[in-house]
């Protein structure tokens, strides 16, 4: 699984450069809020990219998981705060987020390697 997790993170960059090319509004609004919304404020940047991937886990977005736990570690989170943030979102979240663990695992273990 390792090995899918890191093809998502060599092709993403890839899929975003296609996006300004062919969807500019969406790609620049989009970057726009995240820059805005994401920066260190009243909550630490850490603290923000651990509820985005709560959030991830919760809709059940694979791809959210991956970038945001690629977020979380340049943040300085740790694995166990990592899975914590994902164990919050099972408990809010229920069945579909508890299957969605494992895609964070795999991501940790894919930045680990």
């Amino acid at each position: 699984m390792a090995n899918q997790v890191n093809e998502f993170y060599a092709k993403f960059p890839k899929d975003v450069e296609k996006m300004k090319t062919l969807c500019p509004g969406t790609i620049n609004g989009f970057l726009g809020m995240f820059g805005k919304i994401m920066g260190e404020g009243n909550l630490s940047v850490k603290e923000k990219e651990l509820i985005a991937l709560a959030i991830g886990v919760a809709s059940s977005c694979t791809p959210c998981i991956r970038l945001h736990v690629q977020k979380c570690k340049a943040a300085g989170a740790t694995k166990e705060e990592m899975i914590e943030a994902a164990s919050v979102a099972v408990m809010m979240a229920g069945g579909p987020a508890f299957t969605h663990i494992p895609a964070v695992i795999d991501a940790i273990e894919a930045l680990e390697a």
